[in-house]
């Protein structure tokens, strides 16, 4: 049996069913891919701000720290300490200790020979500057007391003006002089004699001992008016010559008047004799050669 389509009748719409079924399922995926696309979005901002979030969220904790470091913060470097002041050891100060300057000085003469000390205080000259005088105005110089001529002043040393205040001491002095002139024999007499007798009768000289030395000795005493001179004679032979020690003290004024008192003369001459015991004397060259004599009046009172 056929069928014969008119062209007055209706066909089955199948293009339009088709359109229809295509369009639909077009909006319906079309929505899904925007559901989806809303979703990737909305995580993908979540993400974003959990990022930002983790990246910036330790800053503000350092930057508001205002205490002292955290214990476990690691210690300094060996560099940093060594650089930092507080850390540098400086080396302690030594204090420098001033040197005392010693009380005694020593005298020595290459021509005689001969050495001494004497203190520091005192006043020293030597050859024939040093010529002594007992008293500070019109008393003659001291003599030398040898029996020949030919006497050469070696060194004196002389106690300060102002050793005893308060009485009647002038000066005081210790002298060296030497003679070549003069024979061994000849060196223990002396030219002027002792007038310490009460009587003034002369005395002879005497023997002493002078540390390890005997020696010969004399003394002499004069005065005027205002003035007193005592002085007392050594005399030793040695490197083929006289050696002659003078101690001399001079006083002046009445010791009564004023409230003056004498000085004590024991006092002065201790003084003086500290220095003669102190003598020592070399060999020296001399016409017949040097002579074998060592050291003489040494270690003597002290």
């Amino acid at each position: 049996m056929t069928t014969t389509w008119k062209s007055g009748d209706k066909k089955p719409s199948i293009q339009a069913s088709n359109n229809t079924i295509s369009g639909t399922m077009l909006s319906s995926w079309s929505r899904q891919q925007k559901l989806a696309m809303i979703a990737g979005f909305a995580i993908l901002g979540l993400l974003l701000v959990v990022s930002a979030c983790s990246k910036q969220g330790p800053k503000p904790a350092l930057v508001g720290v205002s205490g002292p470091a955290p214990s476990s913060a690691p210690p300094p470097t060996a560099a940093t300490a060594a650089i930092s002041p507080a850390t540098v050891a400086l080396p302690p100060r030594v204090k420098k200790t001033p040197q005392k300057r010693q009380a005694n000085i020593t005298y020595s003469d290459a021509n005689s020979g001969i050495s001494f000390l004497y203190p520091r205080k005192f006043a020293l000259t030597s050859g024939d500057k040093g010529a002594p005088q007992l008293a500070a105005t019109s008393m003659n110089e001291i003599p030398m007391n040898f029996v020949q001529s030919g006497g050469v002043a070696v060194a004196t040393v002389a106690l300060p003006g102002g050793s005893y205040p308060g009485t009647d001491f002038a000066s005081a002095f210790f002298n060296v002089n030497v003679n070549r002139s003069v024979s061994e024999q000849e060196c223990a007499h002396f030219a002027f004699v002792d007038t310490r007798n009460a009587d003034g009768e002369p005395v002879d000289a005497e023997k002493v001992k002078i540390g390890v030395t005997d020696m010969e000795m004399t003394s002499d005493f004069s005065a005027n008016a205002i003035k007193q001179a005592e002085t007392q004679y050594y005399h030793s032979y040695e490197n083929g010559a006289c050696y002659e020690y003078v101690l001399g003290l001079g006083t002046e004024g009445f010791a009564t008047e004023g409230g003056i008192k004498h000085v004590n003369r024991d006092e002065v001459f201790a003084k003086l004799e500290k220095i003669l015991a102190s003598v020592k004397i070399k060999p020296v060259e001399t016409e017949h050669g040097a002579e074998p004599a060592v050291a003489t009046i040494a270690s003597g009172k002290e």
